[in-house]
């Protein structure tokens, strides 16, 4: 998973003294002892940090005889950092919601209870995908609009036969408000929440 990759390139670099071994090697490729003596550290804490560098693949190695070389990795640097970018900035919040087990039960539930042209083939018995199908249907009404019950039914009968049933399910959970034989979508923050369903 992206995701993961990206998490451990992070806690590779999330240390003061792997972040000065890469600043050292930026300058050029540099055996261990020398590392060690610039940053004054012992042998054993260098190894342990480049160990921690190579395996996040931050950094190369090769032994000459008894010897052990470093150098950056800087494609995989790169591509790491321009990765991270991509995921907070162009796809962020629609990555996050795909990987989740909330967006895989929503698209089960679309493709399994609706037909390919809208209609809604029943009314799931299971309270949580109860929900989804409401939410979904109703999202397609228009905010601040006030409709009769006669449009209400209308716009129901477009998805499922049994307006009634889904037009007093759409009251229930707060997702419209009723006065006067008229019918309104309350704000979305009132609605019955599926994805806050145990």
């Amino acid at each position: 998973m992206q995701l993961d990759k990206i998490v451990n390139y992070h806690k590779a670099l999330a240390d003061p003294t792997r972040l000065r071994m890469l600043l050292l090697l930026s300058q050029g490729e540099l055996h261990g002892h020398a590392l060690a003596d610039k940053l004054n550290l012992s042998q054993p804490t260098v190894t342990h940090h480049a160990a921690k560098l190579r395996e996040a693949a931050l950094i190369k190695e090769r032994r000459d005889k008894n010897t052990v070389y470093f150098k950056l990795n800087p494609e995989f640097i790169r591509a790491n950092a321009e990765a991270s970018l991509q995921l907070i900035f162009a796809k962020g919040a629609e990555n996050m919601e795909n990987e989740s087990p909330e967006h895989s039960l929503k698209e089960s539930v679309l493709s399994n209870f609706f037909a390919k042209d809208g209609r809604l083939r029943q009314i799931p018995a299971q309270y949580k995908k109860k929900l989804i199908a409401l939410q979904y249907i109703v999202e397609k009404l228009e905010p601040g609009v006030v409709y009769s019950e006669k449009e209400i039914n209308d716009f129901i009968k477009r998805f499922h036969d049994d307006f009634a049933t889904i037009r007093r399910e759409f009251i229930m959970h707060q997702f419209m408000y009723r006065e006067n034989g008229q019918y309104e979508l309350n704000p979305p923050e009132m609605w019955t929440r599926w994805d806050y369903v145990k």
